[in-house]
């Protein structure tokens, strides 16, 4: 059983996610794409007010970092499609970018230890990004296993990215967010994901 736990005050929504069968984007997704874009072009999607102030409540500027929400839905407003990386990450950028809430996806399978924890990143803390330089996460919002931090609101890490090999894994939403979003969240998981999902207390 996934185990997370939260060292600073930070209302989280957590996914334990096992037996996945990842895949190469689908094209049977491609409905879900062209509802997220059209959502975003029309201004039809939550507030980034919440990701904003979660950001600020921590001293972090969200226009010098920005969640991954956000910056996802700016790539669209600019008329750029949305990634298409693999059928569970793309289930997370389509949710991500309605409901405006990060989310932090993990590979169990690469995590260090018994545990996730969220905490604010130590002097000189930073990892690896997937497809980026290094991040850097003292002060800031991260998800650590034993061997460090592997996530944070704005870029998940290389070590513990999401992949085909992918068989369990975390899904981490950074803000609360409603039963019916969490409901819908596990459907889509369940069909392009081909996998169960049990909330962590």
């Amino acid at each position: 059983m996934l185990k997370i736990r939260s060292e600073i005050d930070l209302d989280v929504v957590a996914l334990d996610l096992y037996e996945l069968e990842v895949t190469p984007p689908r094209e049977d997704f491609e409905l879900e794409v062209k509802r997220a874009t059209q959502a975003a072009r029309s201004g039809k999607v939550e507030s980034i007010d919440r990701a904003r102030q979660l950001y600020r409540r921590f001293g972090v500027d969200p226009t010098r970092v920005r969640p991954s929400s956000e910056a996802l839905l700016r790539r669209l407003k600019k008329g750029e499609p949305l990634p298409r990386i693999n059928s569970l990450v793309d289930v997370a950028n389509a949710m991500s970018v309605q409901l405006q809430v990060p989310v932090g996806l993990y590979d169990l399978g690469k995590v260090k230890g018994e545990e996730l924890v969220i905490r604010l990143g130590g002097e000189g803390e930073s990892y690896e990004g997937i497809g980026k330089e290094r991040i850097n996460v003292a002060g800031r919002i991260c998800v650590a296993d034993a061997e460090g931090p592997c996530g944070n609101p704005s870029a998940d890490s290389q070590r513990t990215m999401i992949t085909t090999d992918t068989e369990a894994a975390a899904w981490i939403y950074f803000l609360p967010v409603p039963d019916d979003d969490v409901d819908r969240t596990a459907e889509l998981i369940a069909v392009f994901g081909r996998g169960l999902v049990r909330m962590v207390p």
